[in-house]
């Protein structure tokens, strides 16, 4: 099976709405200027929640095939939730990713396995898909218990998920160590861990679902280190930190020649 390699950016909590409309419009100008061939990899943005709006009016107002997501979602579908953001509102502006369980989630709000799960099938029940973030700290690095650390986030996540909704989904592994560090792992240190995550999701479903779900990394990806990344074959793309927040620079992410 050919999956299709997945680019996204997220920009954290970076760019106000008109800083957003800029990137958008100049990521989109890049990748024209380079006759980019948005069938060899699907590159999508993922703003803060105060630039979603704006990202959709001049995705839609100049049919670009740049496609963008959330950063986070409530398992709430709707009340007295102050902060909280629905998957329904989502999805009304055209949502069509939703990043979930990202390591400054884990860290700064508490969220565990179960929880990411269950904001992983929010999404999924509104039609979006969710990238699954999972990932080890450097004391489980240096520990080297990295696989079994991530396997355990995986199976915690995947609970209660039908083998049909993991293979529309997409799980992103990011070792935090590596995260706005400029330190990254190298294309072997990848390869291990996303490959056991295929493994492990073999395990819980069939080797079919493990080979349609895209597995991601994430962790200081640039222009100059990408190819090397995505050329192990079970990396199907990255999950880009503070490179995507430049046009030029993601611009050439997206294009890597793999």
């Amino acid at each position: 099976m050919t999956r299709t390699p997945l680019l996204a950016g997220n920009w954290k909590m970076n760019l106000n709405h008109l800083e957003a409309i800029a990137l958008v419009e100049g990521l989109a100008a890049e990748l024209r200027d380079v006759d980019f061939d948005y069938s060899k990899a699907d590159v999508v943005v993922i703003p803060p929640f105060t630039d979603i709006r704006s990202v959709q009016t001049v995705v839609e107002s100049e049919e670009l095939k740049i496609a963008y997501g959330a950063q986070d979602v409530s398992v709430h579908e709707s009340g007295a939730y102050t902060g909280e953001v629905s998957a329904s509102m989502l999805s009304q502006l055209g949502v069509s990713y939703i990043v979930v369980g990202h390591s400054e989630r884990r860290e700064y709000h508490n969220e565990s396995d179960q929880l990411v799960g269950k904001k992983a099938q929010v999404a999924l029940a509104a039609g979006m898909i969710p990238i699954i973030c999972c990932g080890e700290g450097l004391d489980v690095r240096k520990a080297g218990k990295q696989v079994e650390h991530v396997l355990a986030q995986i199976d915690g996540a995947l609970e209660g998920i039908s083998a049909a909704d993991v293979a529309k989904s997409v799980i992103a592994y990011e070792p935090i160590w590596a995260i706005g560090t400029g330190e990254v792992a190298t294309p072997e240190d990848a390869q291990e861990v996303c490959g056991a995550i295929r493994e492990q999701v073999a395990k819980l479903y069939d080797q079919q679902t493990a080979e349609a779900v895209r597995i991601l990394y994430g962790g200081s990806v640039k222009s100059s280190n990408v190819a090397e990344i995505m050329a192990k074959p079970d990396v199907d793309g990255a999950l880009v930190g503070g490179a995507s927040l430049k046009a030029d620079e993601f611009s050439k992410i997206a294009n890597f020649e793999g």
